[in-house]
Formats: C-alpha cells, structure tokens, sequence
C-alpha cells in the first residue's frame, strides 16, 4: 500500500503542454448526454441545464479561442443501451469536441466503448464506484474513498453504528460500491450478520416490506445505519415511506449518495430531518464562489426556488477546467487536450481549489451534510483537507495493488504496481 501511495502521490499534479494546431471548424460542439425523460429525468435534466448555463456564459465572455461553443444536446431517455446510440451520433455525426453527461455508471459504460473506440472525450460529475479508469474520461465526481469510505467511517466514530443496511438500486455502481464498503466494514471488525444488503430495481415504488425489514434488523440491540446508493426517482417513495414507518434518524439514521437538494426539493422534508447525505459540496456552504454560482444559476434557469447540488458543482468544476486545457492545449484535439487537463487547478465552490490529478480524479473535500426541514443540508463533518479520488479500491484483493496515471511513462489505467504492468487501456 505504501508503494501505492507514494505512485499515486508523485503523480498528482503532472502535467504535459501540449500544443497542435486548432480546428478550423465554425464553432465548438459541445455534446450534453443527459436523460431528459425517464426514471433518470428527476436528477439529469438539472445537469442539462448546468452545461447549457456554462457555454452561455462562456460565449458571453468571448468563447474559447475566439471561437463560439455550440451545444448539441441528445436524450438517451434513461434507456442505457441508447447511451452508446447517442455517443456515436455525437462523435460520428454531430462531430463534437466534448461530452459532458451520464449519471448512472451502467450509462457511463455503455458509452465507454464508443467513446474509446472513437476516441471522444467525456466529464462524468457524479459519484461512482471507482474500479475503472479510461484515458477517454474525466471523472469529476467522487470516488468511493472521497464520499462512500468516509460516510462509514463518521457513522461508526461519530454515530456509534455496529449494524449495516446496505440499500442500493440493483445496478453496477450500488453493487460495486457495496462489495467496497462490505470488505471495509470487514477489515474494521463488523461480522457478516451485522450486515444487511438489499437491492430494488429502477423507479422502485414499493417500499412497505422493505423498510418494515430495516426495522426488524435494526431492533437487535445495536445502533444501525442504512448506507442508501438508491438512485434516481426511487428515492421519494423510500424516504416517505420511512416517514410512514417512523423510521427517524436517531433510530436508524439513513446517509445517501444519490440525494441532494434537487431531490429533496420534490416533497416535504420534515420527517427527513436528521437524516444524512455525503457529497463534496452543498449548496449551503459559504464562499464567494458559492454566493456567485447560485445567483447565476436563479437568473439562469428563471426560478428562485431552484436549488443547486453536488453534481451541478462536479458539472461546473468539470467545464472550467475543460476551457482551461483547450486554452492551454491551443486546440480541441482530445489527445492534446487530455494531456493538458493533467494538474489543472480551478476555484471549487466550496471555497478551495480542485486539482485534476494524473488519474483523471479530483481532489474533492468530503462532507455530510443533515437533512433540514427547509430541504438544504447544514454540514456537521467534513474532511480537514482535500482527498484525492484514488480509481482503484485499497480494499478489493482484485484492485489493492493497481493504480491509474495517465502521465508519461506509465501512460496506464490500470497499472499493477508489484509487477509493473499494464492490464488495461494503455495508449
């Protein structure tokens, strides 16, 4: 692990100038993959509206290299095979020079092979299960130890949880997430039977049994937690179905991975309050850049009442830096300008700096955040200083030894450090 540690920290903040000469194109296209319609259309929809919001603002400032940003917005309609429909329509058709989208990982999957094979570049702003590194992909959202480690390990400290839910929709990120946070709690002591795994599928309505179950497991003696990684427009039916049970967060606190603001904007709050959520941003933390990015996205989007969330921040950090490289780079070309992403630094929201390391992860701050009556979250944790997204898990026997560098001369997604090779993409 040390060995690892001491790869992955010299890498952080490498980076490559690279220059080539810049399209000669009209405009640049932007292509946005965001599910408009569908379970998905409750979460993607805002994150749409956050990249339109960037390029108008882009183009007010003059563009990039003097030229224009044209969006070409698709819906894959949260139909995960049609993400890779819509990605070869973007690359091959419309001939963008970037995609920001996706939210689910088996969306983001199913576009990686398209996206590889016709070597686009994509920004993926939300939370995912590592294990996965492609030189054909920035991820801009969090890692497993920038949100999922961390939440467990203030529900054991700070709460005192010895029994576990987890509660996930049945699809590759809760599943991958789970199997990492599982061997964590292993490593920390917590038997198998003080463990509790449940998987619903999308848009899942029905949650009578289920929660009547958490609340049998929970009534053992010993304080639980339900770690959530349910996701999209499922999210509603559970939560009001705790209320209905009278599953509070002093007897059984939830902490989520896929709630936010936007999320809980839909239905009333007050028997939510107490509950948690880990993310890397809130919209209620204080900072000038903070202040700035919600008065522009009210006027924006039209409406006082909108609120922003962690992924729209990962949105944001994940297009300012992209302006930066391709200003830097001098052109579009996604070979140059994935080189010159490499240590780019731009103001996060949260009053710090993220950094774009040598892995294509952020250094993101961890919070959690508790649920308030008024659908916001008041922070009551957070991590000192950044923490670096690390694409491989220390705790899968497949992963602790693989690292991801995208610098010369490993030039590797998944790099094995005891053997010094490349089992991955590599080019």
């Amino acid at each position: 692990m040390k060995l690892k540690k001491l790869i992955i920290a010299s890498s952080i903040v490498a980076s490559s100038l690279v220059t080539s000469i810049t399209y000669a194109a009209d405009t640049i296209k932007v292509g946005v993959l965001h599910s408009l319609s569908g379970t998905m259309a409750i979460s993607e929809t805002t994150l749409k509206d956050t990249v339109l919001m960037m390029i108008d603002k882009q183009n007010k400032a003059g563009g990039i290299l003097g030229k224009q940003l044209e969006a070409v917005v698709v819906d894959p309609a949260s139909n995960w095979p049609l993400f890779a429909e819509k990605t070869r329509e973007l690359l091959a058709k419309e001939k963008v020079d970037v995609i920001f989208g996706c939210w689910t990982s088996v969306s983001r999957k199913s576009a990686l092979p398209v996206l590889e094979e016709l070597n686009g570049l994509l920004f993926y702003p939300v939370q995912y299960e590592g294990e996965e590194s492609s030189k054909n992909v920035f991820y801009t959202g969090a890692a497993p130890n920038q949100q999922a480690i961390p939440a467990i390990d203030y529900l054991m400290n700070d709460i005192g949880a010895k029994r576990w839910v987890l509660a996930g929709t049945d699809y590759v990120y809760p599943r991958t997430t789970n199997k990492v946070l599982k061997a964590y709690l292993k490593s920390k002591g917590v038997k198998d039977e003080d463990i509790m795994v449940n998987y619903t599928p999308f848009g899942h309505s029905d949650w009578q049994s289920i929660v009547a179950e958490v609340k049998k497991f929970g009534s053992a003696g010993k304080k639980t937690a339900v770690v959530s990684t349910i996701n999209g427009d499922a999210n509603i039916p559970f939560y009001k179905e705790l209320g209905n049970q009278g599953v509070s967060a002093e007897d059984i606190p939830v902490v989520a991975f896929s709630v936010g603001e936007e999320e809980l904007s839909g239905f009333d709050t007050k028997p939510l309050v107490g509950h948690l959520a880990a993310w890397n941003y809130f919209q209620s933390v204080e900072s000038d850049e903070n202040e700035t990015f919600i008065a522009d996205w009210k006027k924006y989007i039209g409406d006082d009442k909108r609120v922003t969330n962690d992924p729209m921040e990962a949105t944001y950090i994940g297009f300012k830096m992209w302006a930066k490289a391709v200003e830097k780079a001098g052109t579009t070309d996604v070979d140059a300008v994935e080189q010159a992403m490499i240590g780019v630094a731009v103001p996060n929201l949260t009053g710090g700096t993220a950094v774009m390391n040598a892995n294509h992860h952020l250094s993101k701050p961890v919070l959690i955040g508790e649920i308030q009556e008024d659908g916001q979250f008041e922070v009551v944790w957070e991590t000192p200083d950044t923490v670096i997204g690390d694409a491989w898990s220390d705790y899968l026997p497949s992963s602790k030894n693989l690292i991801s560098d995208w610098t010369a001369p490993v030039k590797c997604g998944n790099f094995d450090v005891k053997t010094a090779k490349c089992s991955g993409q590599n080019f």
